[in-house]
């Protein structure tokens, strides 16, 4: 199996994760194994990498790309916002350190048939988790305009959300939108003319909106920081990637409450909250990708990491 996935910013996050040879170390989103093919090659035998990924390909291709290190690694078929869990079943009472990589995958969006891609004919799909019940076409042919405009308008930052949702709930009254060249045959409808030759392709912000929505994207990063966060031993690091605006503003947001929890008013000379920092952020700004790493993988470019430290 051809899992093809170009780790992000590689250097930098093994860099900035610190990694101690007897070290356990997460990687949340397992993806092809680029980023844990890395990190247990620092690692020595009492070291230990446990790997997250919902997606069964992922897990494959990792087992195949770890081998001859599979003795200090345990995978599993999960998603990262059951980190807690995940680390209960392992019987881990702490971790020096967790990779989190947001988003799709190279090898999710290279692969037609998912329906990730705008790109390419195929079933509404879209799902990262194929147990998951809801996928894109559910989510098209079944939620109300206005959820549909919502969603767009939220998740895809797309200014013609609410003609777009309205041109999908007109097409579905005549037929059942299947596929993903069907709604971008629709968006592209929705948008005028002038607009659809700016900005890129006009069924990206669409795709990226329902996508988040099938895949609960954005609700489980704030969690998954505060179970990492609550499992990190002091000194360890929570590394995270992310590839657009939405994602990038709650790590942003969680890190710095987490730095600095204070929630007393301004003009109180000492803290009565409690409030208790438990993050010392490490990257003031994110750090993105070098031109060298654009020129080799165009997908990097819209990618931050953000880095924290437990205290």
């Amino acid at each position: 199996m051809n899992f093809k996935h170009v780790s992000v910013l590689l250097e930098e996050c093994i860099e900035n994760l610190n990694i101690k040879g007897d070290g356990i170390y997460v990687d949340g989103t397992l993806g092809g194994g680029g980023h844990s093919s890395h990190i247990v090659q620092q690692l020595n035998d009492h070291g230990l990498l446990i790997g997250i990924d919902q997606d069964e390909n992922a897990i494959k291709a990792a087992t195949e790309k770890l081998q001859g290190h599979l003795h200090k690694v345990k995978l599993v078929r999960n998603n990262f916002r059951n980190l807690e869990g995940v680390l209960e079943e392992l019987d881990i009472k702490g971790i020096d350190g967790i990779l989190l990589d947001l988003g799709v995958s190279s090898h999710q969006l290279d692969e037609a048939e998912r329906g990730f891609s705008y790109m390419h004919d195929a079933p509404l799909d879209m799902r990262m988790d194929n147990r998951n019940p809801l996928s894109a076409k559910e989510i098209v042919n079944e939620y109300s305009e206005t959820e549909l405009a919502r969603i767009i308008k939220e998740y895809g930052e797309e200014k013609w959300a609410k003609r777009i949702a309205s041109f999908i709930v007109k097409h579905r009254e005549e037929e059942e939108i299947e596929t993903t060249h069907q709604l971008v045959e629709i968006i592209k409808k929705a948008i005028p003319k002038a607009a659809r030759l700016e900005g890129g392709h006009p069924a990206k912000r669409t795709f990226q909106a329902i996508r988040i929505e099938v895949n609960q994207e954005l609700e489980i990063i704030e969690e998954t920081i505060s179970a990492a966060v609550k499992y990190l031993n002091p000194g360890g690091r929570i590394c995270i990637i992310t590839f657009h605006s939405l994602e990038d503003r709650i790590v942003k947001n969680a890190f710095r409450r987490l730095q600095n929890p204070c929630v007393c008013p301004k003009q109180f000379p000492i803290c009565k909250c409690g409030g208790v920092q438990k993050l010392q952020i490490i990257t003031r700004k994110p750090i993105v990708s070098t031109e060298e790493e654009l020129e080799v993988n165009s997908r990097a470019r819209s990618a931050k990491l953000r880095v924290a430290e437990k205290v």
